[in-house]
């Protein structure tokens, strides 16, 4: 019993520690963003600004275009988000449904494309988009993402997909209901949890790149978020760095809101599923 309380405690204090370890930059920005600028040039900083001020957010709108910059982000990353989704659920029930060749073909490219890094791609991707005259728009940016999201995606919805039993589809096939009709009735109401943390995962990691937004897009007036964050730092390297933790603190707040949104819906539809099966 002892030994069992002891394991116990230490799981729970590595998750605190753990927790601690995620949670200390984001207190820092947001300590960084209220102070004042004499206590960001302190010797000793505090955790709590001793003075805390919204100057340093007045002056991030008044020097960058932060709220056109954050509608760039909102539009690619929701068209990213959606079509993803759009393309990744047919080709993940296939995949999931069907053992054949093209099913193990899908898997390893998942595995394959998840091994490049950006700066390998980056290069022929931009001659494709060249070619295609899709330089300098949010369209081509969108069709980068989406292509950069949908592997991790198909594979997300392939397990949402597995869990689902297939002995709900023979049931209903037995009742009478044809395919269709079972996808739609039996088999996409449990999908919908996977489906929106799938789309979650898409929106957040297109909201937050800024490598492909930097290369692609060289229009000011259609710069991403995480791109005009950048301009925040001078020539020779020195950041602002009361502005830059302020639109930073708000560059972070979307996804932070769309997480606490959706937390318990997905978690419902997870324990639904769940009950139905």
């Amino acid at each position: 019993m002892r030994t069992s309380r002891a394991g116990r405690a230490g799981q729970y204090l590595a998750l605190l520690g753990y927790l601690v370890f995620l949670a200390f930059p984001f207190l820092w920005l947001v300590s960084t963003a209220f102070k004042s600028p004499r206590e960001l040039g302190s010797l000793h900083p505090a955790w709590i600004p001793e003075d805390p001020t919204l100057a340093n957010f007045r002056q991030a709108f008044d020097e960058q275009p932060l709220l056109r910059a954050a509608g760039n982000s909102l539009l690619a990353a929701t068209g990213a988000a959606l079509i993803a989704v759009l393309i990744a659920t047919p080709l993940a029930y296939v995949v999931a449904r069907r053992r054949t060749l093209l099913a193990r073909a899908a898997t390893g490219w998942v595995v394959v494309s998840q091994a490049f890094p950006l700066v390998l791609v980056i290069i022929p991707l931009f001659l494709v988009l060249k070619n295609l005259r899709l330089i300098d728009s949010m369209s081509g940016l969108v069709l980068v993402y989406v292509v950069w999201a949908l592997p991790f995606a198909l594979w997300m919805l392939v397990g949402y997909v597995r869990a689902v039993p297939a002995e709900l589809e023979e049931a209903a096939a037995v009742d009478g209901a044809g395919r269709l009709r079972t996808l739609v009735s039996v088999t996409a109401p449990l999908l919908v949890p996977g489906i929106v943390a799938t789309a979650l995962f898409a929106f957040v990691t297109a909201w937050n790149e800024f490598f492909f937004a930097l290369v692609l897009l060289k229009t000011p007036e259609k710069q991403t978020l995480p791109v005009v964050l950048t301009h925040f730092i001078g020539a020779e390297g020195v950041a602002d760095l009361g502005p830059l933790a302020a639109a930073a603190f708000l560059a972070t707040l979307p996804s932070l809101l769309v997480f606490a949104l959706i937390q318990r819906r997905i978690t419902g539809g997870m324990l639904t599923g769940a009950v139905k099966s």
